[in-house]
């Protein structure tokens, strides 16, 4: 099932090894309550019970299961421990859910921003705080994850849809958002980037050194693996678009696809397999992050020249 979302991860291929959770400061309601329903309806679906056989676990109507599943309603505990169940999920997935459903109540940590961020892309902070891990593969530009607030400022004031009075904001939240140097929990990521996303002078030369030392120094980190695809691939899995996928401690996984007005959310099983799978072979197709890092290296050498 794909769900678009209008205006108006890592994955599987990486075998997790994070135990940390997610800090409270990262919490978001909204996007727990997404995950939430998500894994009851697959769950359900898994069974293969509909939604009036699950109002009868309830002992309340179907409209209600699907405000469950969609997260427009918050789900209790003891309302999702019934559910999961019922669906014959094992005791260690129940209470996962579970206790997700209990931390749903938390403020919002990106709140300080919302005057600026587009409702659509409001559920993607939430969800993006909350994974363990991402996946991501970029054509175009380097990852917000990944920027400088010069490379970031560059890329939205350049922007038709943002107003030039919102980019500092707007900035100063793409930096709240970016996770790999926390302490805490910090984010396990890959990157693959298209070769020629650095030779496109974002800035100009001063920002797109100063981007090109930074993710440098962030490929020391043991939680980011970042590769190049080189020109020289012609035919590779990611040609049709760019993607990320959103990999979750205690939820199943998501793929996500972004575009100009909005967002989709990969949400079947079958699909997101198909989506990790593109990633697999992404990855095997690109660089080694050694030999990243020297075509890195070679365009900032060449831009210092």
């Amino acid at each position: 099932m794909v769900i678009t979302i209008d205006v108006g991860c890592i994955c599987q291929l990486i075998q997790p090894q994070w135990e940390a959770k997610v800090p409270d400061h990262r919490s978001d309601p909204a996007a727990l309550r997404f995950l939430i329903g998500h894994d009851l309806r697959v769950s359900r679906e898994e069974a293969g019970m509909t939604q009036a056989d699950a109002a009868r676990v309830l002992g309340c109507n179907q409209p209600k299961i699907n405000y469950l599943e969609t997260g427009k309603t918050q789900q209790k505990p003891d309302e999702t421990t019934a559910l999961l169940r019922a669906y014959g999920a094992d005791v260690e997935h129940v209470d996962r859910i579970a206790s997700l459903a209990g931390q749903a109540d938390r403020a919002t940590w990106w709140a300080a921003f919302s005057d600026v961020l587009p409702d659509w892309f409001r559920t993607f902070m939430g969800l993006e705080g909350l994974a363990a891990g991402q996946f991501v593969y970029r054509a175009k530009v380097i990852p917000g994850q990944l920027q400088t607030e010069g490379y970031a400022t560059a890329l939205l004031e350049g922007g038709l849809q943002i107003a030039l009075m919102d980019v500092p904001q707007l900035v100063r939240s793409r930096m709240a958002r970016q996770r790999l140097t926390e302490d805490a929990s910090p984010l396990h990521m890959v990157a693959v980037l298209e070769e020629t996303v650095l030779d496109r002078l974002v800035g100009g030369p001063a920002v797109m050194r100063e981007q090109l030392e930074h993710l440098l120094e962030l490929m020391r980190l043991d939680n980011l693996e970042l590769r190049i695809m080189p020109v020289r691939v012609a035919v590779h899995d990611g040609l049709d678009d760019e993607f990320m996928l959103l990999d979750f401690q205690s939820a199943q996984s998501i793929g996500y696809l972004e575009f100009a007005a909005g967002a989709l959310y990969v949400q079947d099983k079958d699909q997101v397999r198909l989506y990790k799978m593109m990633a697999d072979r992404i990855r095997a197709a690109a660089l080694s992050p050694s030999e990243s890092a020297e075509v890195i290296a070679e365009r900032l050498a060449n831009l210092e020249a």
